[in-house]
């Protein structure tokens, strides 16, 4: 199709060209976009960071304060021309690759108590900056630095280096080992694999409020097989390795210990294993192996843990003194137990805020033995700001809002705090709400003080060069919410247009929102190139309720295949243009596994696919991940045959792109090549195109950009566009 030059429709296709190069560059839209937000308990100040525009990819430390904002620490300003030149620890390399960070500068701060003194990590060396005013400054530290946290007086800076816990006046003197290795493979103060990756547990120690102690992570991964990443584009660079616990293999084994500031020291006894009331199954494992949370408030230490099976869950107190723990609520389920990032809460002494059902099938909270309504499902505990709770909850899968419930006002009930539909979060702190929202308009961030707009703190990435333009759907019997994105230029009866499954559809992520973000920009983009899009949440993917999300228990394809099948079908029942004798799937990661097994298991339905990361081989992925699903695979191990494609890899008669990077430390490039061989092996021809690089989020300016139009263009081949 060709338009006359200046046209709408050639600046559209003028655009739709340009954008790969766009989301490139942009990393995915997420450069200058405000993050990491704290606020003072006064409501006065709030911190965060971002860069300076929506193509710079250093993160700078920001401070908005009586409505402006003022940058605190430029990383390639002058304050740092001399004193950050050092390398990025590994450690701290880990903690990005698990935090998918796509930025350099500061990723990451901490502050005092009352957000006074902030503290940061370049290169491995130590800063602090007042939000009162001053340069930042350089801390002399023992060794490259991760994680620096400052005590909540702002006397001391806790950090790691070498995984050994130290800390250090904020003057730069006085510096000591508080914790440090006693074995090789031992670490204090840092989170391990499982915690970051699977969990949610980004961090290894807490300070106490008073300051004078902190609950500190010792993990051993001395038991952990290992794994060897390494770039064979660089040969002679040896190959680095990963301690890496695979389904139905041994964990890191996980402590933690009570750490006075003055150096004494005492374990914490936690319960070896869940005792009456855990629920039985063809494979139980009571052993409490995985510390899910940790914390200190001004009532004392408080942690949970989970069993190795994960149908058990304790939350347990800590006495300082002697590091012994009493459980205050043990939550059982027979399939797993789901864990609600934020919870538990201690608002007071006996009260706690915890996941529970307060009606049907929600996943709601308990806050203090107040339930939520039934109905809403609650998503994510986000703090309390004085006697005031908040969280994000959703009544509709496809918005997910701020909620407020006042403890010392149970009167009011609860009061949801956004509006407009989208998804929000926040960050509160005294009467200052920071209200962080994407709509279908866009993303903005609005500073509310007792529920007023006050101020908003500005939001920099670019906007897409492609305008989305979705068409919500719900479809069939189980009405599954959906997303189809046609061409701007096709109108109803030009013609059919071969359809593009565009889905995550696995555990732990929606991409049926109203929102308007990267991965719609890139639907809407694909359609621009002739497809018809679609994008469907199905079974397995959060909420919907509890059953919605365990349908996926023992079988990780069946009732998802089910869904994006019934989902194509009821859309080309509404929508006719929609070829059903094209029709592909391209997807990455969970998707990339969900593509693969799309064209292996129903040819008759998809045509062509794009598996991009693709978890193959169930049994190469992480325990904590992989046995909630599917079990011990000694136990189960039909389940993981039957959950994994090495063995029908004679059924393809499709096309096949499988794209897999070769630094990929979550999903190893192993289960590539061993699906490749295996397609091989019995004659099935097929495309593999390794990243060189490249880990399990493809950032590099030139591969994100070239993938795309590699991905299109295979596409269009496949499906004779």
């Amino acid at each position: 199709m060709t338009h006359p030059a200046g046209s709408p429709a050639d600046d559209r296709a003028t655009a739709a060209e340009r954008f790969p190069q766009q989301f490139a560059r942009t990393r995915r839209f997420s450069l200058g976009v405000p993050r990491q937000f704290t606020v003072s308990p006064d409501g006065e100040r709030v911190l965060f960071v971002r860069g300076t525009s929506g193509t710079d990819p250093v993160s700078r430390l920001w401070l908005y304060e009586n409505g402006a904002e003022r940058m605190l620490a430029d990383p390639v300003g002058p304050d740092f021309a001399h004193g950050a030149t050092g390398e990025v620890p590994p450690e701290e390399l880990a903690r990005r690759e698990r935090a998918r960070e796509t930025s350099s500068g500061v990723v990451s701060y901490a502050t005092d108590a009352a957000a006074r003194l902030v503290a940061f990590a370049l290169r491995g060396t130590l800063w602090v900056v007042c939000t009162d005013g001053g340069a930042p400054r350089r801390i002399s530290t023992a060794g490259p630095v991760v994680d620096p946290r400052p005590s909540p007086d702002g006397s001391l800076i806790a950090y790691v280096s070498g995984g050994a816990l130290h800390t250090v006046r904020a003057d730069g003197t006085a510096g000591r080992v508080l914790a440090a290795p006693d074995g090789e493979h031992v670490t204090y103060g840092l989170s391990d694999y499982v915690s970051q990756e699977s969990i949610g547990r980004s961090r290894g120690y807490w300070w106490s409020p008073r300051g004078d102690a902190l609950l500190v992570a010792r993990v051993d991964t001395a038991g952990v097989r290992l794994r060897y990443i390494s770039d064979p584009a660089d040969p002679e660079r040896p190959p680095h390795a990963v301690p890496y616990p695979a389904a139905g293999t041994p964990n890191a084994e996980v402590s933690l210990r009570l750490v006075r500031v003055s150096g004494e020291g005492t374990d914490v006894r936690l319960p070896p294993a869940a005792g009456a009331g855990h629920p039985e199954g063809a494979w139980t494992d009571r052993a409490f192996e995985y510390v899910v949370t940790g914390g200190w408030d001004g009532v004392g230490p408080l942690v949970s843990v989970q069993t190795r099976d994960q149908r058990t869950v304790q939350v347990l107190e800590v006495d300082e003194r002697s590091g012994a723990t009493r459980p205050v609520h043990v939550t059982h389920d027979a399939a797993w137990v789901s864990l609600r990032p934020g919870t538990p809460l201690r608002l007071a002494p006996g009260a706690l805020t915890v996941s529970a059902r307060p009606g049907g099938d929600t996943q709601g909270l308990d806050i203090g033995g107040v339930p939520t309504p039934p109905g809403l499902e609650v998503r994510e505990v986000l703090g309390a700001a004085g006697a005031r709770v908040y969280f994000t909850a959703c009544e509709e899968p496809t918005e997910t809002h701020v909620w407020s419930y006042a403890t010392d006002a149970p009167e009011k009930g609860f009061v949801r705090v956004s509006g407009t539909p989208g998804v929000h979060t926040a960050s509160a702190g005294g009467p200052t709400v920071v209200l962080d929202s994407r709509t279908p308009d866009g993303h903005t961030v609005t500073v509310l003080r007792a529920g007023v707009p006050v101020g908003r703190i500005a939001v920099l990435a670019e906007e897409p060069l492609v305008t989305p333009r979705p068409l919500d759907l719900s479809l069939g019997a189980r009405e599954l919410r959906g997303r189809l994105h046609l061409p701007s230029w096709h109108r109803p009866g030009d013609g059919p247009l071969p359809v593009l499954l565009s889905p995550y559809a696995g555990h732990g992520m929606q991409v049926v929102l109203k929102v308007r973000t990267w991965w719609v920009a890139v639907a809407q983009w694909f359609a621009e190139q002739g497809f018809a899009v679609l994008v469907t949440d199905g079974r397995g993917t959060p909420g919907r309720g509890e059953a919605w999300e365990k349908a996926v228990h023992g079988d990780r394809l069946t009732a998802v295949l089910d869904d994006q099948i019934d989902a194509l079908r009821a859309a080309a029942e509404l929508h006719p243009d929609l070829d059903l004798t094209r029709v592909a799937m391209r997807g990455w990661s969970f998707s990339g596994y969900l593509a693969a097994a799309a064209v292996l298991r129903h040819p008759e339905v998809f045509h062509a696919a794009i598996a991009g990361a693709a978890s193959i081989d169930r049994r190469l992925y992480d325990t904590h991940w992989e046995e909630r699903f599917l079990g011990h695979p000694e136990v189960f191990p039909l389940q993981y045959t039957r959950n994994s494609l090495l063995a029908e890899a004679g059924a393809l008669v499709r096309p096949l792109m499988l794209v897999h990077g070769l630094a990929d430390d979550n999903v190893a490039v192993a289960h590539t090549l061993r699906f490749s061989a295996a397609l091989l092996a019995v004659g099935r021809p097929h495309t593999v195109l390794p990243l060189s690089g490249t880990g399990h989020l493809v950032s590099q300016d030139r591969t994100a950009s070239g993938l795309l139009l590699l991905e299109r263009d295979f596409l269009r081949k496949s499906l004779g566009l």
